[in-house]
């Protein structure tokens, strides 16, 4: 984070473990969804999921089928894509509902009303769409709420382009494909730690160099500081 949280011009957050508390109800949707194959193959995919954090589940459900099923349940007839798709969505829907969302979310909006803010997420668009504007959230993403089936990557590809995202812009993730993704688009970076599912989060972010907070309530810490 090369600049003050308050002079960016646009800020990017992902969702699941940035805005919403929702990793783990994440995680228990896909062993759910999976669990019609057998324990051993719905926790494979439940850690190739926390492996590949803001990945979305159209992916993950592919890898699924092509990879762990042949490997962990070869002879279990149970759902296709489509099914696999229906049950994870059906799980993973009221968690997002009432998952806890960032301490702090309304008060950054405050503290930064010229910058335009955006979702860019692995998960289902017209889900976050949906889930947002039930939530009350969805106004405070004036730059839109973008999801799968598009990746990260071509959404802030697009969205560079069309002049959606001005620099300079910062992303705001959780996961090692965030800053992946913010990198290759040029935006600055922060770790937020508190809900992340990556394994010795610690190290990876001094190895690698990054700015790292707990939490959005940390950041608006760290700007009443200035």
């Amino acid at each position: 984070m090369k600049h003050s949280i308050t002079t960016y011009a646009t800020l990017v957050f992902d969702c699941d473990g940035v805005v919403l508390d929702s990793n783990t109800v994440k995680s228990e949707a896909f062993y759910q969804a999976a669990l019609p194959y057998g324990d051993t193959a719905a926790q494979a995919l439940v850690d190739h999921h926390v492996a590949n954090g803001g990945v979305s589940r159209y992916m993950k459900f592919a890898h699924f089928l092509e990879r762990i099923v042949p490997q962990h349940a070869a002879n279990c007839a149970g759902p296709d894509l489509e099914t696999l798709l229906e049950n994870y969505a059906g799980e993973v829907r009221q968690g997002l509902m009432t998952c806890q969302f960032a301490p702090g979310l309304r008060k950054l909006r405050e503290h930064t009303p010229h910058a335009r803010w955006l979702i860019v997420s692995g998960g289902d668009q017209a889900e976050l769409r949906e889930v947002f504007a039930k939530r009350g959230l969805a106004e405070l993403f004036d730059g839109g709420i973008l999801g799968s089936p598009d990746t990260k990557d071509e959404i802030l590809a697009r969205e560079l382009a069309h002049g959606t995202i001005q620099q300079p812009a910062l992303f705001l993730g959780d996961s090692k494909y965030d800053y992946q993704a913010a990198s290759a688009a040029g935006l600055d970076f922060v770790f937020l730690s508190g809900w992340s599912e990556v394994i010795d989060w610690s190290s990876w972010v001094k190895n690698a160099r990054l700015n790292s907070v707990p939490s959005i309530a940390a950041l608006l810490k760290e700007r009443e500081k200035e």
